[in-house]
């Protein structure tokens, strides 16, 4: 396919979580090449022409599947490839065998297109974005994990049932791992612009159970697996708006994981803080100010990081 003058985006994986966020790119518009890439050609191949086929119903998107090699000129890579997390099983248990695909493949995928911005959503995803940048040289503003963007999302869900309002009324973040360790800064946390222990004191409004949301956000993926088998319609929307962000060098601040060195006394890991997005990937994190209590939450997310990373073989 020749090159033409717009946005490509290559996605490698054409599982569940490719394909489905081939799909919402297309129906989104986001950009006007779409590539997906996996081991599996006829899969990659059937994805491709099943969303091409509807084009005619959106936006004039070119969709194909390709090589390794065709992910030259990409703006952005996509990384879903590896095993998907089956019910019972948490994400850091897919690391050793995940790392082993990325390392096979990511020095392949970095030589063609060195100057993509690389959306990593590959499972245990802090361990992944990290093996990345271990396998490669790429920088780290280049290099952005989902991480609790998803998270971050479920939250906001979870506090707006909660409360009556819409998601989009509710600021409030989850941070460190995208799973069982993650933690959520109740201190910076705001419902319609008041903080959130402030305006639960309404009488309208009954107190928030931040165990249990905290508990309900950090399990969410595994009601759903249990329930249906996979994850991929939430996480394709959220990399979906990751992906916009760095077409349209919007700048929002999206919780994204990134390599930590020197913040909250955490260094060499990589894991999710608010962080600016734009053209480049990750233009730069924000560090909101802790209590002392949820900077250790935070740096005990980080050891449960460190405590994975030591036991695999880059």
């Amino acid at each position: 396919m020749a090159e033409k003058n717009g946005t490509k985006i290559t996605i490698l994986g054409a599982g569940n979580v490719g394909a489905t966020v081939a799909y919402t790119l297309a129906v989104a518009g986001t950009c006007t090449d779409i590539v997906l890439v996996d081991i599996n050609k006829a899969k990659a191949k059937g994805e491709a022409m099943d969303i091409r086929q509807g084009i005619s119903f959106g936006h004039n998107i070119e969709v194909y599947d390709g090589t390794y090699e065709e992910a030259a000129g990409s703006d952005i890579v996509i990384v879903t490839l590896g095993l998907a997390r089956k019910p019972g099983q948490t994400r850091l248990d897919l690391a050793q065998a995940n790392v082993n695909i990325i390392k096979d493949v990511m020095p392949q995928i970095a030589k063609a297109a060195p100057d993509a911005v690389y959306v990593v959503v590959s499972n245990p995803v802090d361990v992944i974005t990290y093996t990345i940048l271990k396998c490669t040289d790429l920088s780290p503003k280049q290099v952005l994990g989902s991480g609790t963007a998803l998270d971050t999302s479920r939250l906001r869900s979870i506090i707006a049932d909660h409360t009556g309002l819409s998601p989009n009324s509710i600021h409030a973040n989850v941070l460190g791992e995208h799973g069982d360790s993650s933690m959520i800064p109740w201190s910076s946390s705001s419902i319609a612009g008041v903080p959130a222990d402030e305006y639960c004191k309404d009488e309208e409004t009954p107190d928030i159970d931040k165990d249990e949301i905290l508990s309900e956000v950090r399990t969410a993926g595994a009601e759903v697996i249990k329930r249906k088998g996979a994850t991929f319609y939430a996480i394709a929307m959220t990399v979906n708006k990751i992906c916009d962000s760095i077409l349209r060098d919007a700048k929002n601040v999206i919780t994204v994981s990134t390599l930590i060195n020197d913040k909250y006394g955490i260094s060499g890991v990589c894991l999710s803080l608010p962080c600016v997005i734009g053209c480049n990937g990750i233009e730069r994190a924000i560090t909101p100010g802790l209590t002392e209590e949820e900077t250790a939450q935070l740096q005990a997310s980080a050891e449960a990081l460190k405590a994975v990373i030591e036991q695999i073989e880059f």
